[in-house]
């Protein structure tokens, strides 16, 4: 959560910047230094991308690499791990995907029906950097809803990029990437270890996904929840002087060798990726997609545009709602119970957090739309809504927390 709350900041100054270089005098810069162009080319094989799509495609993979490695984690030994305490925040989530989708149908199914997953996404870095900000006194129940929630948010949008934004599939080199993946089980069953050899084979998966015609950032998703969650070395079984030792080089080699077999994959590629996705990957997509020109006249068009209009209600009306409604017919029905300790204030507020849809947003609707008006009217509406979002959440649970607060004073 520390790193998830520094990385907003990082995330916010990457879109700031952007939309000021982008309606700067320097503007043509902005689009011609994400439009430049750069290839590699390897054994025959040539690959054309400019920077924008080698940072979309190439880098962002490494942001799902974490998702998967966090879903992975959670799944295994987190609160997606008890079937009932996963419950709450897997039915919240599904609410809060399937009502933002039906209120941009609603209005937009008309003009430009495949937008419909841009208002489902959460972007977990600014919600809970909001969170943190908002209210420190905050149930911890109710934070793990949000993460628990936004877990389950990053598992639909996976799915609605794999199944929805992957079109013309090319079976052979789909079959090479699944290839790929039953090579890395197989070596992962031997007991390798070495860490270039599954770079490898994580590069060999990614180009066979693009050139397949699916979003390659899913060849991420499907390598962290392939990662070992188990530790290879048992801490009961590990001699606590030899760890201790580091009177030669030797001993220092042996000692981290040991450390490392002390904790899984899934916790040391955590620790070792997540600040770089949070303080570098994630702004750095915020600065290249960030940029929308801003004028008056692109105000006027947004304001009658109904992609804009059912992107902003489906991340400010429908996520909130979708999350409150199905978190409180669930216990109604006794299937999930209430965060302790929550209210449904609080619990308003936590769904409206939940309408910051910014970095996955983003993605999807470059994936979605593929006319530029279009585009920039959804990233117009995704900035505002995260913006209302952000404020209307901060009041909301301030409002609450400072109500309990009051309400439990002796005095």
């Amino acid at each position: 959560m520390a790193t998830e709350s520094a990385g907003a900041v990082l995330i916010a100054v990457g879109a700031v910047t952007a939309l000021i270089w982008a309606n700067s005098p320097w503007s043509a810069s902005y689009e011609n230094l994400w439009s430049s162009r750069a290839s590699i080319s390897l054994a025959g094989h040539s690959l054309d991308l400019d920077l924008r799509h080698w940072l979309n495609e190439g880098l962002m993979t490494i942001f799902f690499l974490v998702v998967g490695l966090e879903i992975k984690r959670e799944m295994v030994d987190g609160h997606l791990s008890n079937r009932r305490a996963a419950m709450l925040p897997i039915v919240g989530a599904v609410g809060g995907m399937v009502l933002p989708a039906l209120v941009y149908l609603a209005i937009a199914g008309g003009d430009a029906s495949r937008g419909w997953a841009i208002p489902m996404a959460t972007d977990i870095a600014l919600a809970v950097g909001v969170l943190s900000v908002a209210a420190s006194r905050l149930p911890t129940s109710l934070r793990a809803f949000l993460l628990g929630l936004a877990i389950v948010d990053d598992i639909g949008a996976i799915l609605i990029i794999a199944a929805v934004y992957s079109t013309g599939l090319l079976w052979g080199w789909l079959l090479a990437a699944l290839f790929g993946l039953v090579v890395v089980f197989i070596v992962r069953q031997l007991g390798v270890h070495a860490l270039g050899v599954y770079i490898v084979l994580g590069v060999v998966v990614w180009l066979a996904l693009h050139e397949a015609g699916v979003h390659p950032t899913l060849a991420g998703v499907t390598l962290g929840l392939l990662a070992p969650s188990v530790p290879r070395l048992q801490p009961e079984y590990i001699d606590v002087d030899e760890l201790a030792d580091v009177s030669s080089v030797q001993a220092v080699r042996s000692t981290t060798e040991i450390a490392r077999g002390s904790v899984s994959v899934v916790e040391w590629l955590q620790y070792v990726l997540h600040p770089w996705s949070s303080y570098l990957i994630v702004p750095l997509f915020a600065l290249a997609n960030a940029g929308i020109m801003i004028s008056a006249d692109g105000l006027r068009d947004a304001a009658s545009s109904p992609v804009a209009w059912g992107v902003f209600a489906g991340l400010v009306v429908g996520k909130p709602l979708g999350i409150l409604l199905a978190a409180a017919l669930s216990a109604r029905a006794g299937i999930t119970e209430l965060p302790e300790g929550a209210g449904r204030i609080q619990l308003l507020g936590v769904g409206t957090t939940a309408g910051i849809g910014f970095t996955v947003a983003i993605f999807i609707t470059e994936l979605a739309l593929t006319e530029p008006a279009q585009r920039a009217d959804a990233k117009l509406a995704i900035l505002a809504a995260s913006v209302l979002a952000a404020v209307a959440s901060t009041l909301l649970l301030r409002a609450s927390t400072g109500r309990a607060a009051t309400s439990s004073d002796p005095r």
